[in-house]
């Protein structure tokens, strides 16, 4: 079997309401979702969920190659980018490509992906996170009843910009998830996407946890602060979680050795071998891992093989447009299904016929960082805390589910 060609389309995840974080908010509530399909001469072809940014100079290093020699072919790809850097979208489009071959190599085989890792349950535990801090009180008790109705009962919200905002969103969810598990407590997070300085950080969650417990806070600084992750991680009771945003093992290595981060997370995007290597590094320092993103299907089938697996997160509950995906969510978890690969077909005439795109990027999205990020002292002053006055119908259940963007 040999690699021939790749295709990219650009589809979009439509969730019907704003969504966002501390640094900004999609009003439009559509996010692009990028999608690369690689051929072979068998007439297996392989999906990744990812970009395709320089993917001519990348393909390049598999292209003749046979797609099952998937691991060697993710080094081989890092080394054809070593000179301009294996980061950002450039590492997501290595990602992406390593996904789609170990979707062939698992079709190949006949089984599902999570099998041929080694996977023995198709079981993966989630939590709820809507991407939410756009929505007004009642929008946001009205999202977490439905993925209450799903079984989850840990819910991760945004927020960061005001304390008494936090406190009071994270309480409405709480009572939804202590009433739909009947008493049972919640498991309440808080992600923050790098918007505070470290001594706002430790009086941020120190203040919220006086009345609440938070099981962690992600992002509360910097991505690569490891000595400021640090000091977090020893004020506060709640865990560290970060990682979505690190690229390659060896921007881990150093927030490992500082002792930064209690829960190593691992964006979709960045493909099922970094994923696997990333678990590996973390399991030898006794750390739990847990896979971040709206449709993380191929970090979801390797969760299964990994021993130090913690909870996926779970966001939108329904595929982006023209993708389906073999599984559905029972019971607070994802359920992965038999289909061959990772189980996630393309309708490229719908997404075509659809031509559907997101607005233009503009100061206020998510995927720019505030002029006075952390450096705010007041919510309404020196911040802005992002919501609506006009509802918006909020998510309807459905049995074939997506969990991927967060970006």
């Amino acid at each position: 079997m040999r690699i021939t060609g790749y295709r990219t389309l650009t589809t979009v995840q439509e969730w019907g309401r704003p969504v966002g974080d501390a640094n900004g908010v999609f009003a439009d509530g559509v996010v692009p979702v990028s999608i690369v399909i690689v051929d072979t001469d068998e007439g297996i072809s392989g999906i990744g969920l990812g970009p395709h940014v320089e993917i001519e100079r990348i393909f390049a290093a598999v292209e003749g190659e046979d797609p099952r020699a998937v691991t060697s072919l993710y080094d081989r790809m890092l080394r054809h980018t070593f000179k301009a850097g294996h980061a950002g979208p450039v590492f997501g489009t290595i990602g992406a490509l390593d996904t789609a071959l170990w979707d062939i190599k698992a079709q190949a085989a006949g089984e599902p992906l999570w099998r041929l890792l080694g996977g023995s349950d198709r079981r993966v535990t989630a939590y709820a996170s809507g991407l939410d801090i756009g929505l007004t009180d009642d929008e946001l008790v009205a999202e977490y009843e439905v993925y209450a109705s799903h079984g989850l009962r840990a819910a991760k919200l945004k927020g960061g910009l005001d304390i008494e905002h936090d406190r009071r969103r994270l309480g409405l969810v709480k009572e939804v998830l202590t009433e739909a598990g009947k008493g049972q407590r919640p498991g309440l997070m808080l992600d923050v996407n790098e918007a505070w300085t470290r001594k706002q950080a430790v009086r941020h969650v120190c203040e919220l946890e006086r009345t609440l417990d938070l099981i962690w806070i992600e992002e509360p600084v910097r991505r690569w602060d490891a000595e400021g992750l640090a000091a977090v991680s020893r004020g506060v009771s709640a865990s560290v979680a970060t990682g979505e945003n690190l690229t390659g093992l060896e921007q881990y290595r150093p927030l490992i050795a500082a002792g930064a981060v209690d829960i190593v997370q691992m964006a979709a995007v960045w493909g099922v071998t970094h994923f696997l290597r990333a678990s590996a590094l973390a399991h030898a320092h006794d750390l739990p891992v847990s896979p971040i993103g709206n449709s993380p299907i191929g970090l979801l089938h390797a969760a299964t093989s990994v021993p130090n697996h913690l909870t996926s997160e779970l966001q939108d509950l329904h595929p982006p447009v023209g993708v389906s995906l073999d599984l559905h969510v029972e019971d607070g978890a994802f359920i992965l299904g038999d289909t061959p690969g990772l189980g996630v077909r393309v309708d490229e005439d719908r997404i075509r016929a659809a031509n559907r795109r997101p607005q233009a990027q503009t100061a206020d999205s998510p995927n720019v960082r505030p002029e006075r990020a952390g450096r705010r002292l007041l919510a309404g002053v020196d911040g802005v805390i992002p919501t609506r006055q006009v509802p918006v119908t909020s998510l309807h259940p459905h049995n074939d589910v997506s969990p991927t963007a967060r970006h």
